[in-house]
Protein backbone atom coordinates (compact mmCIF):
# COMPACT_ATOMS: atom_id res chain seq x y z
CA UNK A 1 0.00 0.00 0.00
CA UNK A 2 1.33 3.00 -1.10
CA UNK A 3 2.80 5.34 1.65
CA UNK A 4 0.01 8.74 1.98
CA UNK A 5 1.97 11.45 1.73
CA UNK A 6 3.65 10.16 -1.57
CA UNK A 7 0.24 10.28 -3.14
CA UNK A 8 0.45 12.72 -5.50
CA UNK A 9 -2.21 15.94 -5.13
CA UNK A 10 -5.25 16.03 -7.23
CA UNK A 11 -5.10 18.95 -9.83
CA UNK A 12 -7.94 21.00 -11.43
CA UNK A 13 -7.82 23.91 -13.87
CA UNK A 14 -10.16 26.52 -12.01
CA UNK A 15 -10.71 30.36 -11.29
CA UNK A 16 -9.49 31.96 -8.22
CA UNK A 17 -10.89 34.74 -6.58
CA UNK A 18 -9.40 36.30 -2.98
CA UNK A 19 -11.39 38.96 -1.27
CA UNK A 20 -10.07 41.06 2.08
CA UNK A 21 -11.03 43.98 4.25
CA UNK A 22 -9.67 47.07 4.09
CA UNK A 23 -8.19 48.44 7.40
CA UNK A 24 -10.14 45.41 8.91
CA UNK A 25 -7.94 46.14 12.32
CA UNK A 26 -8.40 49.23 12.83
CA UNK A 27 -12.20 48.93 12.35
CA UNK A 28 -12.23 46.14 15.11
CA UNK A 29 -10.54 48.60 17.41
CA UNK A 30 -12.33 51.52 16.94
CA UNK A 31 -15.96 49.21 17.28
CA UNK A 32 -15.63 45.60 17.40
CA UNK A 33 -19.42 44.37 17.63
CA UNK A 34 -20.47 47.03 15.14
CA UNK A 35 -17.56 45.89 12.30
CA UNK A 36 -18.46 42.39 13.44
CA UNK A 37 -21.71 42.47 12.25
CA UNK A 38 -21.05 44.52 9.33
CA UNK A 39 -18.73 42.42 8.15
CA UNK A 40 -20.65 39.10 8.81
CA UNK A 41 -23.65 40.13 6.61
CA UNK A 42 -21.53 41.71 4.32
CA UNK A 43 -19.43 38.05 3.90
CA UNK A 44 -23.33 36.61 3.49
CA UNK A 45 -24.40 38.91 1.05
CA UNK A 46 -21.21 37.88 -0.92
CA UNK A 47 -21.50 34.01 -0.63
CA UNK A 48 -25.00 34.48 -1.69
CA UNK A 49 -23.77 35.93 -5.22
CA UNK A 50 -21.28 33.06 -5.81
CA UNK A 51 -23.88 30.46 -5.25
CA UNK A 52 -25.80 32.54 -8.02
CA UNK A 53 -22.56 32.73 -10.23
CA UNK A 54 -21.99 29.09 -9.30
CA UNK A 55 -18.71 30.00 -7.14
CA UNK A 56 -17.29 27.80 -4.46
CA UNK A 57 -16.57 29.06 -1.11
CA UNK A 58 -13.22 27.41 0.05
CA UNK A 59 -12.51 29.36 3.11
CA UNK A 60 -13.88 32.10 5.37
CA UNK A 61 -11.85 33.86 7.46
CA UNK A 62 -12.43 36.97 9.66
CA UNK A 63 -11.50 39.54 7.21
CA UNK A 64 -11.77 37.46 3.82
CA UNK A 65 -12.53 34.80 1.70
CA UNK A 66 -11.20 32.21 -0.85
CA UNK A 67 -13.42 31.41 -3.38
CA UNK A 68 -13.10 28.81 -6.83
CA UNK A 69 -15.08 29.50 -9.97
CA UNK A 70 -15.55 27.64 -13.21
CA UNK A 71 -15.13 30.27 -15.29
CA UNK A 72 -13.51 33.75 -15.58
CA UNK A 73 -16.20 35.15 -16.76
CA UNK A 74 -18.38 34.47 -13.35
CA UNK A 75 -15.71 35.06 -10.89
CA UNK A 76 -15.42 39.03 -12.73
CA UNK A 77 -18.97 38.97 -13.37
CA UNK A 78 -19.56 38.14 -9.32
CA UNK A 79 -17.07 40.49 -8.02
CA UNK A 80 -18.42 43.31 -9.48
CA UNK A 81 -21.91 42.98 -8.39
CA UNK A 82 -20.67 42.41 -4.86
CA UNK A 83 -18.07 45.59 -5.24
CA UNK A 84 -21.58 47.68 -6.47
CA UNK A 85 -23.42 46.23 -3.61
CA UNK A 86 -20.98 47.11 -1.30
CA UNK A 87 -21.02 50.59 -2.25
CA UNK A 88 -24.47 51.20 -2.12
CA UNK A 89 -24.29 49.24 1.98
CA UNK A 90 -21.52 52.15 2.20
CA UNK A 91 -23.83 55.13 1.02
CA UNK A 92 -24.06 57.38 3.65
CA UNK A 93 -21.53 56.01 6.14
CA UNK A 94 -18.23 57.94 7.02
CA UNK A 95 -15.21 57.23 5.28
CA UNK A 96 -13.49 55.89 8.13
CA UNK A 97 -16.16 53.34 9.14
CA UNK A 98 -16.92 52.01 5.33
CA UNK A 99 -16.58 48.41 4.45
CA UNK A 100 -14.10 48.03 1.58
CA UNK A 101 -12.84 45.45 0.14
CA UNK A 102 -10.11 44.50 -2.26
CA UNK A 103 -10.09 41.63 -4.64
CA UNK A 104 -8.21 39.26 -6.48
CA UNK A 105 -8.87 36.93 -9.05
CA UNK A 106 -6.70 34.67 -11.58
CA UNK A 107 -6.25 31.56 -13.36
CA UNK A 108 -4.72 28.42 -13.72
CA UNK A 109 -4.18 24.97 -11.97
CA UNK A 110 -4.77 24.29 -8.71
CA UNK A 111 -3.49 21.65 -6.39
CA UNK A 112 -6.19 19.55 -4.29
CA UNK A 113 -5.10 17.66 -1.08
CA UNK A 114 -6.66 15.88 1.68
CA UNK A 115 -9.02 19.05 1.64
CA UNK A 116 -6.05 21.57 1.45
CA UNK A 117 -5.91 24.20 -1.86
CA UNK A 118 -2.82 25.30 -3.30
CA UNK A 119 -0.47 25.93 -5.60
CA UNK A 120 1.46 28.72 -7.96
CA UNK A 121 -1.64 30.09 -9.45
CA UNK A 122 -3.76 30.26 -6.01
CA UNK A 123 -0.55 32.06 -4.80
CA UNK A 124 -0.61 34.77 -7.53
CA UNK A 125 -3.97 35.31 -7.01
CA UNK A 126 -3.38 35.86 -3.16
CA UNK A 127 -0.75 38.43 -4.30
CA UNK A 128 -3.05 39.98 -6.78
CA UNK A 129 -5.68 41.04 -4.28
CA UNK A 130 -2.83 43.34 -2.85
CA UNK A 131 -2.66 45.02 -5.60
CA UNK A 132 -6.04 45.83 -6.34
CA UNK A 133 -7.51 49.72 -4.21
CA UNK A 134 -9.91 49.30 -1.79
CA UNK A 135 -13.75 48.68 -3.29
CA UNK A 136 -11.84 47.32 -6.52
CA UNK A 137 -11.07 44.10 -8.47
CA UNK A 138 -8.01 43.25 -10.20
CA UNK A 139 -7.41 40.29 -12.41
CA UNK A 140 -4.40 38.46 -14.27
CA UNK A 141 -3.44 38.57 -17.95
CA UNK A 142 -5.01 35.36 -18.34
CA UNK A 143 -8.27 36.49 -16.52
CA UNK A 144 -7.81 39.67 -19.17
CA UNK A 145 -7.64 37.66 -22.00
CA UNK A 146 -10.57 35.76 -21.05
CA UNK A 147 -12.83 38.33 -20.12
CA UNK A 148 -11.93 41.63 -22.03
CA UNK A 149 -14.37 41.37 -25.23
CA UNK A 150 -16.56 39.36 -23.29
CA UNK A 151 -18.28 41.35 -20.59
CA UNK A 152 -19.30 45.37 -20.64
CA UNK A 153 -16.86 46.15 -18.08
CA UNK A 154 -12.99 48.53 -19.10
CA UNK A 155 -9.68 47.41 -17.66
CA UNK A 156 -6.90 49.61 -16.88
CA UNK A 157 -3.36 48.00 -17.07
CA UNK A 158 -1.19 48.66 -13.90
CA UNK A 159 2.11 46.74 -15.58
CA UNK A 160 4.05 43.78 -15.10
CA UNK A 161 3.93 43.25 -11.60
CA UNK A 162 6.66 41.61 -9.66
CA UNK A 163 4.68 39.56 -6.60
CA UNK A 164 6.15 38.31 -3.57
CA UNK A 165 7.90 34.43 -3.94
CA UNK A 166 6.76 34.91 -7.97
CA UNK A 167 9.73 33.83 -10.17
CA UNK A 168 8.32 36.36 -13.26
CA UNK A 169 6.50 39.57 -13.12
CA UNK A 170 2.81 39.11 -13.16
CA UNK A 171 0.47 41.45 -15.59
CA UNK A 172 -1.91 42.97 -13.52
CA UNK A 173 -5.46 44.73 -15.00
CA UNK A 174 -7.98 46.61 -12.28
CA UNK A 175 -11.83 46.18 -13.72
CA UNK A 176 -13.44 49.43 -14.06
CA UNK A 177 -17.60 49.25 -13.98
CA UNK A 178 -17.78 52.29 -17.00
CA UNK A 179 -15.89 51.06 -19.95
CA UNK A 180 -15.76 54.42 -20.99
CA UNK A 181 -13.85 55.69 -17.98
CA UNK A 182 -11.57 52.83 -18.51
CA UNK A 183 -10.73 54.20 -22.20
CA UNK A 184 -10.58 58.03 -20.98
CA UNK A 185 -8.08 57.02 -18.32
CA UNK A 186 -4.29 57.49 -18.29
CA UNK A 187 -2.38 54.56 -17.68
CA UNK A 188 0.37 51.78 -18.22
CA UNK A 189 -0.20 49.62 -22.03
CA UNK A 190 0.51 46.13 -22.46
CA UNK A 191 2.44 45.60 -25.37
CA UNK A 192 1.67 42.44 -27.69
CA UNK A 193 5.33 41.96 -28.19
CA UNK A 194 8.16 42.27 -25.92
CA UNK A 195 9.70 45.98 -26.19
CA UNK A 196 13.05 47.66 -25.70
CA UNK A 197 13.18 48.06 -21.52
CA UNK A 198 13.72 51.43 -21.79
CA UNK A 199 12.44 54.29 -24.33
CA UNK A 200 14.85 55.80 -26.74
CA UNK A 201 16.94 58.82 -25.73
CA UNK A 202 14.79 62.36 -26.99
CA UNK A 203 17.55 64.44 -28.55
CA UNK A 204 16.97 67.55 -28.12
CA UNK A 205 16.43 69.02 -24.24
CA UNK A 206 14.19 66.84 -22.80
CA UNK A 207 12.58 67.00 -19.04
CA UNK A 208 10.15 64.87 -16.73
CA UNK A 209 8.53 66.79 -13.59
CA UNK A 210 8.58 63.89 -11.50
CA UNK A 211 5.14 64.04 -8.57
CA UNK A 212 6.49 65.88 -5.57
CA UNK A 213 6.56 63.93 -2.82
CA UNK A 214 4.91 65.32 0.05
CA UNK A 215 6.42 63.98 3.42
CA UNK A 216 4.29 64.46 6.85
CA UNK A 217 1.60 63.14 8.41
CA UNK A 218 -1.19 65.45 7.45
CA UNK A 219 -3.61 64.52 4.09
CA UNK A 220 -4.96 67.44 4.20
CA UNK A 221 -1.97 68.98 2.53
CA UNK A 222 -0.92 66.38 0.10
CA UNK A 223 -2.47 68.23 -3.09
CA UNK A 224 0.04 71.12 -2.11
CA UNK A 225 2.85 68.39 -3.42
CA UNK A 226 0.45 68.01 -6.56
CA UNK A 227 0.13 71.24 -6.98
CA UNK A 228 4.38 72.03 -7.48
CA UNK A 229 4.28 69.34 -10.22
CA UNK A 230 1.37 70.55 -12.10
CA UNK A 231 2.71 74.17 -11.83
CA UNK A 232 6.26 73.26 -13.06
CA UNK A 233 5.33 71.17 -15.90
CA UNK A 234 2.83 73.37 -16.98
CA UNK A 235 5.72 76.14 -16.86
CA UNK A 236 8.31 74.41 -18.50
CA UNK A 237 6.01 73.17 -21.08
CA UNK A 238 6.00 77.11 -22.27
CA UNK A 239 9.51 76.54 -23.74
CA UNK A 240 9.37 75.58 -27.34
CA UNK A 241 12.77 74.30 -27.39
CA UNK A 242 11.37 71.53 -24.53
CA UNK A 243 9.96 68.41 -24.87
CA UNK A 244 8.51 67.78 -21.63
CA UNK A 245 6.98 64.51 -20.72
CA UNK A 246 2.98 65.20 -19.34
CA UNK A 247 2.13 65.00 -16.37
CA UNK A 248 -0.31 61.64 -16.77
CA UNK A 249 3.02 59.70 -17.61
CA UNK A 250 5.44 61.45 -15.02
CA UNK A 251 2.34 59.88 -12.65
CA UNK A 252 2.09 56.37 -13.48
CA UNK A 253 6.42 56.47 -13.94
CA UNK A 254 6.92 58.46 -10.59
CA UNK A 255 4.57 56.62 -8.56
CA UNK A 256 5.91 52.99 -9.40
CA UNK A 257 10.39 54.03 -10.02
CA UNK A 258 12.44 53.14 -7.29
CA UNK A 259 14.96 56.31 -8.33
CA UNK A 260 14.74 59.53 -10.52
CA UNK A 261 17.40 57.83 -12.85
CA UNK A 262 15.00 54.84 -13.30
CA UNK A 263 12.58 57.05 -14.78
CA UNK A 264 14.61 58.91 -16.86
CA UNK A 265 15.02 55.79 -18.32
CA UNK A 266 11.80 54.64 -18.80
CA UNK A 267 10.36 58.03 -20.60
CA UNK A 268 13.62 58.27 -22.25
CA UNK A 269 14.53 61.69 -20.77
CA UNK A 270 17.78 63.22 -20.16
CA UNK A 271 16.59 65.52 -17.68
CA UNK A 272 14.63 64.81 -13.95
CA UNK A 273 12.99 67.06 -11.63
CA UNK A 274 12.24 65.90 -8.36
CA UNK A 275 11.14 67.37 -5.32
CA UNK A 276 9.88 67.20 -1.54
CA UNK A 277 7.27 69.30 0.57
CA UNK A 278 7.08 69.21 4.12
CA UNK A 279 4.56 71.14 6.40
CA UNK A 280 5.28 71.98 9.87
CA UNK A 281 3.33 74.59 11.77
CA UNK A 282 3.00 78.16 9.50
CA UNK A 283 6.29 77.27 7.55
CA UNK A 284 6.88 75.29 4.44
CA UNK A 285 9.95 74.02 3.08
CA UNK A 286 10.55 72.50 -0.63
CA UNK A 287 13.76 70.42 -1.58
CA UNK A 288 14.44 70.16 -5.41
CA UNK A 289 16.97 68.41 -7.08
CA UNK A 290 17.65 69.15 -10.94
CA UNK A 291 19.15 65.39 -12.11
CA UNK A 292 21.37 64.72 -15.14
CA UNK A 293 20.12 60.98 -16.15
CA UNK A 294 22.74 60.58 -18.98
CA UNK A 295 25.68 61.57 -16.75
CA UNK A 296 24.15 60.34 -13.55
CA UNK A 297 24.63 63.49 -11.51
CA UNK A 298 22.66 66.18 -9.78
CA UNK A 299 23.40 69.02 -11.65
CA UNK A 300 21.48 71.61 -8.98
CA UNK A 301 19.87 71.45 -5.54
CA UNK A 302 18.49 73.56 -3.37
CA UNK A 303 15.99 73.98 0.02
CA UNK A 304 13.43 76.93 0.43
CA UNK A 305 12.22 77.31 3.68
CA UNK A 306 9.50 79.76 3.63
CA UNK A 307 6.39 81.41 5.96
CA UNK A 308 3.00 79.22 4.71
CA UNK A 309 1.06 82.62 3.66
CA UNK A 310 3.26 83.22 1.26
CA UNK A 311 3.00 80.01 -0.39
CA UNK A 312 2.25 81.00 -4.08
CA UNK A 313 4.95 83.40 -4.40
CA UNK A 314 7.05 80.34 -3.36
CA UNK A 315 5.54 78.31 -6.27
CA UNK A 316 6.24 81.31 -8.71
CA UNK A 317 9.78 81.45 -7.49
CA UNK A 318 10.67 77.58 -8.02
CA UNK A 319 9.10 77.85 -10.82
CA UNK A 320 11.72 80.52 -12.79
CA UNK A 321 14.64 78.86 -10.57
CA UNK A 322 14.03 75.46 -12.51
CA UNK A 323 13.46 76.97 -15.62
CA UNK A 324 16.59 78.86 -15.48
CA UNK A 325 18.77 75.86 -14.47
CA UNK A 326 17.10 73.76 -17.08
CA UNK A 327 17.59 76.35 -20.05
CA UNK A 328 20.39 78.95 -19.74
CA UNK A 329 20.17 78.93 -22.96
CA UNK A 330 16.33 80.40 -24.15
CA UNK A 331 15.71 83.74 -24.65
CA UNK A 332 15.10 86.37 -21.67
CA UNK A 333 11.69 86.98 -23.58
CA UNK A 334 10.54 83.20 -22.93
CA UNK A 335 10.41 84.13 -19.48
CA UNK A 336 7.36 86.14 -19.92
CA UNK A 337 5.46 83.21 -21.52
CA UNK A 338 5.70 81.79 -17.77
CA UNK A 339 3.61 84.39 -16.38
CA UNK A 340 0.83 82.84 -15.05
CA UNK A 341 -2.49 84.74 -13.35
CA UNK A 342 -2.89 82.84 -9.83
CA UNK A 343 -5.99 82.53 -8.18
CA UNK A 344 -6.44 85.81 -4.96
CA UNK A 345 -7.20 83.09 -1.96
CA UNK A 346 -5.28 79.93 -1.62
CA UNK A 347 -8.59 78.41 -0.64
CA UNK A 348 -9.45 78.47 -4.50
CA UNK A 349 -6.28 76.92 -5.79
CA UNK A 350 -6.75 73.96 -3.32
CA UNK A 351 -9.73 73.24 -4.34
CA UNK A 352 -9.08 73.20 -7.92
CA UNK A 353 -6.37 70.73 -7.47
CA UNK A 354 -8.55 68.76 -4.96
CA UNK A 355 -11.45 68.81 -8.20
CA UNK A 356 -8.37 67.09 -10.27
CA UNK A 357 -8.50 64.16 -8.32
CA UNK A 358 -12.02 63.37 -9.49
CA UNK A 359 -12.76 64.52 -12.94
CA UNK A 360 -10.09 62.34 -14.23
CA UNK A 361 -12.45 59.34 -13.25
CA UNK A 362 -14.59 60.18 -15.73
CA UNK A 363 -17.58 58.76 -14.07
CA UNK A 364 -20.90 60.37 -13.52
CA UNK A 365 -20.55 60.71 -9.94
CA UNK A 366 -16.81 61.88 -9.72
CA UNK A 367 -17.82 64.18 -12.86
CA UNK A 368 -20.43 65.73 -9.99
CA UNK A 369 -18.25 65.61 -7.41
CA UNK A 370 -15.31 67.76 -9.28
CA UNK A 371 -17.75 70.17 -10.85
CA UNK A 372 -18.67 70.74 -6.67
CA UNK A 373 -15.07 71.60 -5.80
CA UNK A 374 -14.55 74.02 -8.67
CA UNK A 375 -17.51 75.91 -8.17
CA UNK A 376 -17.14 75.86 -4.79
CA UNK A 377 -13.46 77.68 -5.92
CA UNK A 378 -15.31 80.10 -7.93
CA UNK A 379 -17.22 81.00 -4.49
CA UNK A 380 -14.21 82.27 -3.20
CA UNK A 381 -12.49 83.79 -6.31
CA UNK A 382 -15.36 84.50 -9.15
CA UNK A 383 -12.29 85.65 -11.29
CA UNK A 384 -10.53 82.59 -11.59
CA UNK A 385 -10.11 81.62 -14.50
CA UNK A 386 -8.01 77.49 -14.08
CA UNK A 387 -11.53 76.78 -12.10
CA UNK A 388 -13.56 78.28 -15.09
CA UNK A 389 -12.20 76.09 -17.50
CA UNK A 390 -11.92 73.02 -14.72
CA UNK A 391 -15.75 73.70 -14.78
CA UNK A 392 -16.66 73.94 -18.62
CA UNK A 393 -14.75 70.68 -18.88
CA UNK A 394 -17.40 68.79 -16.31
CA UNK A 395 -19.93 70.46 -18.51
CA UNK A 396 -18.63 69.20 -21.86
CA UNK A 397 -18.48 65.46 -20.39
CA UNK A 398 -22.12 65.68 -19.11
CA UNK A 399 -23.12 66.87 -22.92
CA UNK A 400 -20.77 64.08 -24.14
CA UNK A 401 -21.56 61.06 -22.24
CA UNK A 402 -25.51 62.04 -22.30
CA UNK A 403 -25.10 62.70 -17.86
CA UNK A 404 -27.68 65.34 -18.13
CA UNK A 405 -31.13 65.99 -19.27
CA UNK A 406 -30.58 69.37 -21.07
CA UNK A 407 -27.52 68.32 -22.97
CA UNK A 408 -27.79 71.48 -25.33
CA UNK A 409 -27.79 74.23 -22.57
CA UNK A 410 -25.04 71.97 -21.06
CA UNK A 411 -23.13 72.77 -23.90
CA UNK A 412 -23.55 76.21 -24.32
CA UNK A 413 -22.71 77.02 -20.70
CA UNK A 414 -19.57 74.93 -20.91
CA UNK A 415 -18.82 77.48 -24.35
CA UNK A 416 -19.56 80.53 -22.33
CA UNK A 417 -17.59 79.22 -19.44
CA UNK A 418 -14.39 78.68 -21.67
CA UNK A 419 -14.81 82.11 -23.02
CA UNK A 420 -15.19 83.86 -19.56
CA UNK A 421 -11.54 81.92 -18.41
CA UNK A 422 -9.69 83.18 -21.44
CA UNK A 423 -10.85 86.79 -20.72
CA UNK A 424 -9.95 86.47 -17.75
CA UNK A 425 -6.72 84.86 -18.29
CA UNK A 426 -5.52 85.02 -21.79
CA UNK A 427 -2.13 82.94 -21.31
CA UNK A 428 -3.86 79.92 -20.05
CA UNK A 429 -4.20 77.03 -22.85
CA UNK A 430 -6.86 75.10 -20.83
CA UNK A 431 -9.09 77.74 -21.39
CA UNK A 432 -8.50 77.93 -24.99
CA UNK A 433 -8.41 73.79 -25.85
CA UNK A 434 -12.07 73.78 -23.70
CA UNK A 435 -13.35 76.32 -26.03
CA UNK A 436 -11.89 74.28 -29.15
CA UNK A 437 -13.94 71.64 -27.57
CA UNK A 438 -16.93 73.16 -27.17
CA UNK A 439 -16.73 75.10 -30.74
CA UNK A 440 -16.08 71.50 -32.46
CA UNK A 441 -18.91 69.62 -31.03
CA UNK A 442 -21.16 73.28 -32.34
CA UNK A 443 -19.77 72.30 -35.72
CA UNK A 444 -18.18 75.52 -36.00
CA UNK A 445 -14.81 73.94 -37.07
CA UNK A 446 -12.83 77.10 -38.20
CA UNK A 447 -13.34 78.90 -34.63
CA UNK A 448 -12.56 74.79 -32.69
CA UNK A 449 -9.10 74.98 -34.86
CA UNK A 450 -8.37 78.80 -34.19
CA UNK A 451 -8.90 77.97 -30.11
CA UNK A 452 -6.66 74.84 -30.34
CA UNK A 453 -3.67 76.79 -32.27
CA UNK A 454 -4.14 79.87 -29.44
CA UNK A 455 -3.64 77.05 -26.98
CA UNK A 456 -0.94 74.67 -28.57
CA UNK A 457 1.12 78.12 -28.73
CA UNK A 458 0.45 78.85 -25.14
CA UNK A 459 1.34 75.09 -23.94
CA UNK A 460 3.38 73.40 -27.42
CA UNK A 461 3.91 70.33 -25.00
CA UNK A 462 -0.09 69.30 -23.95
CA UNK A 463 -0.04 65.95 -25.37
CA UNK A 464 -4.20 66.10 -23.98
CA UNK A 465 -4.69 68.99 -26.24
CA UNK A 466 -3.05 67.65 -28.98
CA UNK A 467 -4.88 65.14 -29.06
CA UNK A 468 -7.84 67.08 -28.83
CA UNK A 469 -6.90 69.18 -31.52
CA UNK A 470 -6.13 66.26 -34.14
CA UNK A 471 -9.64 65.09 -33.64
CA UNK A 472 -10.82 68.22 -35.10
CA UNK A 473 -8.67 68.51 -37.70
CA UNK A 474 -9.73 64.77 -38.95
CA UNK A 475 -13.50 65.70 -38.19
CA UNK A 476 -12.22 69.30 -40.09
CA UNK A 477 -10.77 67.15 -43.05
CA UNK A 478 -7.34 67.25 -42.53
CA UNK A 479 -6.79 63.90 -41.10
CA UNK A 480 -3.27 63.90 -42.35
CA UNK A 481 -2.09 66.73 -40.31
CA UNK A 482 -4.07 64.83 -37.40
CA UNK A 483 -2.17 61.66 -38.09
CA UNK A 484 1.05 63.74 -37.57
CA UNK A 485 -0.13 65.47 -34.61
CA UNK A 486 -1.88 62.18 -32.56
CA UNK A 487 2.55 60.78 -33.34
CA UNK A 488 3.89 63.56 -31.30
CA UNK A 489 1.17 63.41 -28.68
CA UNK A 490 1.55 59.75 -28.23
CA UNK A 491 5.56 60.35 -27.76
CA UNK A 492 4.92 63.28 -25.68
CA UNK A 493 2.55 61.30 -23.20
CA UNK A 494 3.67 57.41 -23.38
CA UNK A 495 1.26 56.10 -21.55
CA UNK A 496 -1.76 57.93 -23.36
CA UNK A 497 -4.87 57.23 -22.30
CA UNK A 498 -7.30 55.00 -25.41
CA UNK A 499 -8.84 57.92 -26.35
CA UNK A 500 -5.66 58.97 -28.59
CA UNK A 501 -6.47 55.76 -29.97
CA UNK A 502 -9.88 56.46 -31.01
CA UNK A 503 -8.88 59.85 -32.47
CA UNK A 504 -6.33 57.66 -34.62
CA UNK A 505 -8.38 55.11 -35.47
CA UNK A 506 -10.66 57.47 -36.78
CA UNK A 507 -8.43 59.98 -38.89
CA UNK A 508 -7.01 56.76 -41.12
CA UNK A 509 -10.66 55.81 -41.80
CA UNK A 510 -11.27 59.09 -43.31
CA UNK A 511 -7.66 58.99 -44.89
CA UNK A 512 -8.90 55.61 -46.96
CA UNK A 513 -6.09 53.40 -44.47
CA UNK A 514 -8.12 50.62 -43.07
CA UNK A 515 -5.81 48.21 -42.36
CA UNK A 516 -4.33 50.58 -40.25
CA UNK A 517 -7.60 51.82 -38.71
CA UNK A 518 -8.14 48.31 -37.64
CA UNK A 519 -4.79 47.78 -35.96
CA UNK A 520 -5.20 51.21 -34.40
CA UNK A 521 -8.45 49.91 -32.91
CA UNK A 522 -7.59 46.65 -31.93
CA UNK A 523 -4.89 48.04 -29.81
CA UNK A 524 -6.86 49.41 -27.22
CA UNK A 525 -6.86 48.52 -24.05
CA UNK A 526 -11.45 48.25 -24.10
CA UNK A 527 -12.05 48.40 -28.36
CA UNK A 528 -15.55 48.96 -26.88
CA UNK A 529 -15.97 52.67 -27.87
CA UNK A 530 -13.82 51.97 -30.96
CA UNK A 531 -16.05 49.04 -32.35
CA UNK A 532 -17.80 51.48 -34.82
CA UNK A 533 -14.82 52.32 -36.61
CA UNK A 534 -13.57 48.58 -36.36
CA UNK A 535 -16.88 47.41 -37.86
CA UNK A 536 -16.51 50.03 -41.13
CA UNK A 537 -12.96 49.09 -41.90
CA UNK A 538 -13.39 45.74 -41.54
CA UNK A 539 -16.46 46.47 -44.15
CA UNK A 540 -14.87 48.85 -46.66
CA UNK A 541 -12.25 45.76 -46.74
CA UNK A 542 -14.84 43.44 -47.66
CA UNK A 543 -14.30 41.35 -44.74
CA UNK A 544 -17.64 41.00 -43.72
CA UNK A 545 -17.92 38.60 -41.40
CA UNK A 546 -15.66 40.54 -38.91
CA UNK A 547 -17.67 43.70 -39.74
CA UNK A 548 -20.53 41.90 -38.92
CA UNK A 549 -18.87 40.30 -35.99
CA UNK A 550 -18.09 43.84 -34.76
CA UNK A 551 -21.70 45.12 -35.29
CA UNK A 552 -23.20 42.53 -33.49
CA UNK A 553 -20.94 43.89 -30.52
CA UNK A 554 -21.79 47.50 -30.78
CA UNK A 555 -25.45 46.74 -30.68
CA UNK A 556 -25.09 44.42 -27.44
CA UNK A 557 -22.88 47.43 -26.28
CA UNK A 558 -25.48 50.14 -28.01
CA UNK A 559 -28.88 48.61 -28.19
CA UNK A 560 -30.51 52.05 -29.20
CA UNK A 561 -28.05 52.41 -31.92
CA UNK A 562 -29.05 53.86 -35.06
CA UNK A 563 -26.73 55.45 -37.96
CA UNK A 564 -28.75 57.97 -38.84
CA UNK A 565 -29.27 59.43 -35.40
CA UNK A 566 -25.32 59.08 -34.93
CA UNK A 567 -24.61 60.65 -38.45
CA UNK A 568 -26.73 63.38 -36.86
CA UNK A 569 -24.85 64.35 -34.39
CA UNK A 570 -21.39 63.71 -35.63
CA UNK A 571 -18.83 67.13 -36.14
CA UNK A 572 -17.66 66.50 -39.94
CA UNK A 573 -16.98 69.44 -41.74
CA UNK A 574 -17.58 67.67 -44.92
CA UNK A 575 -20.78 65.78 -45.48
CA UNK A 576 -18.10 63.35 -47.67
CA UNK A 577 -16.64 62.07 -44.27
CA UNK A 578 -19.57 61.55 -42.59
CA UNK A 579 -21.29 59.49 -45.74
CA UNK A 580 -18.09 57.59 -46.16
CA UNK A 581 -18.82 56.60 -42.30
CA UNK A 582 -22.31 55.69 -42.66
CA UNK A 583 -21.44 53.80 -45.40
CA UNK A 584 -19.18 51.37 -43.86
CA UNK A 585 -21.17 51.01 -40.52
CA UNK A 586 -24.21 50.36 -43.03
CA UNK A 587 -22.00 47.54 -44.74
CA UNK A 588 -21.24 46.15 -41.35
CA UNK A 589 -24.78 45.55 -41.21
CA UNK A 590 -25.90 48.37 -38.92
Amino acid sequence: MPDVDQIAPHRRFGVMLFADIVDYTRLMGDDEIGTWHAVKERIQIFKQIAQECDGEVQQVSGDGLFLLFGSALAAVGCAMRFQKQMRVLNEGTSEDRQILFRIGINLGEILFDDGQVGGDSVNIAARIEAHARPGQVCISAAVYDQVCDKLGFGYSYLGAQRLKNVREPVDIFQVQEDATAAAMTTGLRRMAAPEQPNCPLVAEASVVVLPFRFQGNNPAWYWLADGFTDDITTSLSRFHDFFVISRNSAYVVGGASETPLHAARELGVRYVVAGTVRVAGNRIRIGIQLIDAERDRTIWGEQYNREFENILELQDEITQIIASATAVSIHVSEWERMQQVGPSDLRAYSLVLQGQQHIFHYTREENRRARLLYESALKVDPHYARAMAAKSRTLNIDWRYSWTETREKALDAALNLAQSAIEVDPTDARGFGELGFAHLYRKEHDAALSAYHRALGLNPNDADLMSDMADALAHSGEAAKAVALLDKAKRLNPFYPDQYLWHLGGAYYKLGRYEDAVHTINSMQNPTEGRRILAASYAQLGRLVEARREAAKIREAHPAFNVDRWAAVQPDRLEFDTMHFVEGLRRAGL
